[in-house]
C-alpha cells in the first residue's frame, strides 16, 4: 500500500506529466484561460488517461507481447485513445452542451494530446503491474488537473493585472508557466 501512495505522490507532485516532463503543453495552454474549461478539462483527461492506461496496459501485455507486436505498440495505442476520446466527447455533447461547447477543438486535440500517450509509454516503459498502472494513470491525470486549475487562476488574474504589451497573452502564460513549473521541482527531493 506504502508503495502506490509513493507512486502517486511522485507522479501528481515530482513527476508531473505538464510541468516536469512537459508533455501536454497545448490543451494546457489552451484551456486555461477560465476555470471552467479547465476543470471541464481536468475531469476529461482524468477519465481519458485512467481508461487509456489501463486499456493501453491490457493491450500490451494480453496481445501485442503474445503475438510478437510490441512494435505495433504506438499504432494501437493511438487507436484506443483515439476511441477513448470520441466517446468522452460524444457523451458531454449529449449530457453537458456548455462544457462541449466551452472545450472546442481542446477536446478532440486530447487524442493527440502527448501526455496521454506519454503516461501510456511511461507505463510499458517502468514495466509497472496491471495495479501500478492505474495508481500511476490516475495520479498523473490528477497531477494535469492540479497544474491545469493552478494555471487557470493564476490566468484569470494576470487578465486583471497590467501586463506589459510583449508580453500579453501566450507569452505571459509561457512564462508564467515556466514559474509553476519552477515550483513543482521542488518537490524533486522528496522521494
Amino acid at each position: 500500500m506504502g508503495d502506490y501512495i509513493v507512486l502517486a505522490i511522485s507522479c501528481v507532485l515530482i513527476k508531473n506529466i505538464l510541468l516536469a516532463q512537459y508533455l501536454g503543453n497545448c490543451p494546457f495552454l489552451g484551456t486555461s484561460k477560465k476555470m471552467e474549461t479547465a476543470v471541464g478539462m481536468a475531469m476529461a483527461v482524468v477519465f481519458v488517461l485512467v481508461l487509456a492506461g489501463v486499456i493501453t496496459w491490457l493491450t500490451e501485455t494480453f496481445f501485442l507481447k503474445k503475438l510478437g507486436l510490441e512494435y505495433l505498440r504506438t499504432i494501437a495505442f493511438i487507436l484506443v485513445i483515439a476511441s477513448l476520446v470520441q466517446f468522452v466527447e460524444m457523451f458531454l455533447k449529449k449530457s453537458i452542451p456548455a462544457l462541449y461547447a466551452g472545450l472546442g477543438i481542446f477536446l478532440p486535440l486530447i487524442t493527440t494530446n502527448c501526455a496521454v500517450l506519454g503516461v501510456c509509454l511511461i507505463s510499458i516503459n517502468e514495466e509497472y503491474t496491471f495495479m501500478q498502472t492505474l495508481v500511476a494513470s490516475f495520479a498523473y491525470a490528477v497531477g494535469f488537473g492540479l497544474a491545469l486549475i493552478l494555471f487557470a487562476g493564476v490566468r484569470e488574474r494576470i487578465l486583471l493585472a497590467r501586463v506589459p504589451q510583449p508580453l500579453v497573452d501566450t507569452s505571459i502564460g509561457l512564462v508564467t508557466a515556466g514559474l509553476l513549473s519552477l515550483t513543482f521541482f521542488a518537490f524533486k527531493g522528496m522521494v
